[in-house]
């Protein structure tokens, strides 16, 4: 990945920051989004250890404006983008618990899920796709999570989480169709990076299997890895942190 250009939206904490810094670790150019980027001093940091390499900008995926904002900021520094990891998710929208009951359903918070989870990341590929079509390879890669297959749904609640990562899938595999046939270079794929050790897991954790919950570095490398690997033929695909595919 060296001297490659990559953006990473949510990079202020948790996997996307470290992501980010392991991104910047092995050369590549990082274009470190999220919504408060100035609020962060881990990505402050990162920044002034890799000057010029680590560019800051704000991002929310919910707000249009706001993309096409870090857009035209990012093309101050590149007119072409190798890698996009879009990482920052929620278990349901304004704030609010997972649902264990149907008497928890909150519209409005399922509304918020749904335009973190789903329909930001599709704007956020629709204003980055210039940047994606190029001679090389490009990859698209949002985190989505096992909770979002319909097939492996086994024990229900959790509604928001599941019914909106399912629809981040379905519109992470209409856009590969898509792109197979405008920009044969760009390959996307949902990855799922396992249970993480971040502030977003910790009321969780106690249910996780005896070796399947990932300190922030372990998750990074492992997705990274899945990232190296990819070819065209992977494109459309839902991809487990061990390599596996996941079914729809």
């Amino acid at each position: 990945m060296a001297d490659s250009w990559t953006l990473v939206q949510g990079a202020s904490r948790g996997l996307g920051f470290t992501l980010s810094a392991l991104l910047a670790e092995r050369g590549a150019h990082v274009f470190a989004t999220a919504r408060e980027p100035a609020a962060s001093a881990e990505l402050l940091t990162l920044a002034q250890q890799h000057p010029g390499r680590v560019v800051l900008c704000p991002l929310d995926v919910r707000d249009e404006a706001s993309i096409v904002a870090a857009v035209e900021t990012l093309a101050q520094h590149t007119r072409s983008l190798d890698l996009v990891l879009n990482v920052a998710g929620v278990l349901n929208g304004n704030g609010r618990p997972p649902e264990r009951r149907i008497e928890d359903l909150d519209p409005a918070a399922m509304a918020d899920a749904f335009a973190t989870n789903a329909i930001g990341p599709l704007v956020l590929a629709r204003h980055l796709y210039p940047y994606l079509k190029h001679d090389g390879r490009a990859v698209f890669a949002t985190l989505s999570a096992r909770v979002g297959s319909i097939s492996d749904n086994a024990i229900g609640g959790w509604y928001s989480v599941r019914a909106s990562k399912a629809a981040q899938n379905q519109l992470l595999k209409t856009l590969s169709i898509e792109l197979q046939r405008r920009a044969k270079n760009v390959i996307c794929v949902a990855l799922h990076p396992g249970t993480v050790d971040t502030d977003m897991s910790k009321p969780f954790q106690r249910t996780v299997a005896p070796g399947k919950l990932f300190s922030r570095e372990r998750a990074a490398r492992q997705l990274l890895d899945i990232v190296d690997g990819l070819t065209a033929e992977d494109t459309g695909s839902f991809i487990a942190w061990d390599g596996q595919r996941i079914p729809w």
